[in-house]
C-alpha cells in the first residue's frame, strides 16, 4: 500500500532505532536526561529562542502554549480552520477555559494584522479581553501553504500592540522554511512561542518541541507535568529527534514529489489537484471524497478525506519517485 494518509505514518530509520536503543538517559522530570537536554538546547538554537521542551506530541505543545499564555475566561484570536482550534478536541476550552474568537484567513489561512486590530478586545469589567493570537505555518488545511515570515511579522505585531502573546504552531514548520528557503528561527522570530514536530517528514517515531523564553518554558514545564507530559528516561525517544532535526535539508524531496504527484493528477478523471507548496495535496473530487479514496484503496494508494469532495495526499520519507508514478497511474484508472 502506498500511505498518503498523512506524514505522519513515517517509520523511523534503522540509524534511528540504534540511536534510541544506545541513548544515554536519565530522570528528565528532574532535567537529568543529558539527551534530552541536548535535544532541547539544539532546538531553540535552531528555532532562534531561549529555551525549548521535549513534549510527547504537537498537539500537547499547542496546549501547554494556550494555557501558558493564556488566563481563564480570555479570548484566543485563531484562524478557523488551524489546527489548534479544529482538530485537538475542544482542548483550548477543556484545557485552559478560554473562549475562541476566529479569523477567516482566506484559501491561505494568512492572518492580516487589520484582523487582529479587529477581533481584539480589550479586558475591562464586562469582558475578559483577548489573551492570545495562534498562528500556523504551514497551514494544514489550507493545503500545507507556507506563509511568507512577513506575514507572520505583521498579523505577530498587531498582536503585540495590544499587549497580547503570540503562539505559532509549526508542527511543519521546516517545511515551510525549505519551501521559502529562509531559516525556521526566521519565521518564528516574532512568536513568544512555537512549536514543532519531530514526526512527520523528520521522521522521528514520537516527539514534538515547545520553544520561547525561559519565563515562558518555566511556566510550560509545570503545564507538561499536569498534563500528564513529564516523562522519565526519555532520551530512548529524545536521541531520534537529534537525527530528525538534521533530516530539515531532506524536505524539498518531499516537496519535489508532491508537485509532480499534483502535475500527474490532472488528467485524472474526476479529480482536480490544487498545486501544492509543500507536501501536501489536496484534490477537488467529483464523486464523493470518500467514494474516491475507496476506489483508490483498491488500486494499492490510501489518501484522507479532507471534506466531503476533497481528499488530501501526503508526500514524506517513505515514499519514493516510484510510488509517486504507481499513485498517478492508479488514479488514472479511476
Amino acid at each position: 500500500m502506498i500511505d498518503l494518509r498523512s506524514d505522519t505514518v513515517t517509520r523511523p530509520s534503522d540509524e534511528m532505532r540504534e540511536a534510541a536503543a544506545g541513548a544515554e538517559v536519565g530522570d528528565d522530570v528532574y532535567g537529568e536526561d543529558p539527551t534530552v537536554n541536548e535535544l532541547e538546547a539544539r532546538t531553540a538554537e535552531i528555532l532562534g529562542k531561549e529555551a525549548a521542551m521535549y513534549v510527547p506530541s504537537g498537539t500537547m505543545g499547542n496546549q501547554i502554549a494556550v494555557r501558558a499564555h493564556t488566563e481563564r475566561g480570555q479570548e484566543v484570536l485563531l484562524e478557523e480552520e488551524c489546527h489548534t482550534y479544529k482538530w485537538e478536541l475542544g482542548g483550548i476550552a477543556q484545557h485552559s477555559q478560554v473562549q475562541a474568537r476566529t479569523i477567516d484567513g482566506g484559501d491561505r489561512g494568512v492572518v492580516r494584522p487589520e484582523q487582529v486590530h479587529d477581533g481584539y478586545v480589550e479586558g475591562d469589567d464586562h469582558r475578559p479581553g483577548t489573551g492570545l493570537l495562534v498562528l500556523e505555518n504551514t497551514h494544514n488545511a489550507r493545503g500545507g501553504t507556507a506563509i511568507a515570515p512577513e506575514r507572520i511579522d505583521e498579523a505577530a505585531r498587531a498582536a503585540h500592540e495590544h499587549g497580547v502573546s503570540v503562539h505559532l504552531d509549526g508542527a511543519r514548520l521546516f517545511n515551510a522554511a525549505a519551501a521559502l528557503d529562509v531559516p525556521a528561527a526566521r519565521i518564528a522570530r516574532e512568536a513568544d512561542s512555537v512549536m514543532t514536530c519531530l514526526s512527520k517528514g523528520l521522521g522521528a517515531p514520537v516527539g514534538s518541541m515547545l520553544a520561547g523564553s525561559s519565563e515562558f518554558l518555566e511556566r510550560a514545564r509545570r503545564i507538561r507535568k499536569l498534563m500528564g507530559g513529564g516523562m522519565r528516561q526519555a532520551g530512548i525517544v529524545a536521541a531520534p529527534g537529534l537525527l530528525a532535526l538534521e533530516n530539515r535539508d531532506r524536505l524539498h524531496e518531499d516537496h519535489r514529489r508532491a508537485r509532480k504527484l499534483a502535475a500527474g493528477l490532472e488528467d485524472a478523471p474526476g479529480l482536480s489537484p490544487l498545486e501544492p507548496e509543500t507536501n501536501i495535496v489536496l484534490v477537488e473530487t467529483d464523486d464523493p471524497a470518500e467514494t474516491t479514496l475507496e476506489r483508490l484503496r483498491e488500486r494499492g494508494v490510501a489518501g484522507s478525506a479532507f471534506g466531503a469532495h476533497t481528499i488530501r495526499l501526503c508526500t514524506h520519507w517513505d515514499i519514493d519517485d516510484a510510488d509517486v508514478e504507481t499513485a498517478i497511474e492508479a488514479a488514472a484508472s479511476l
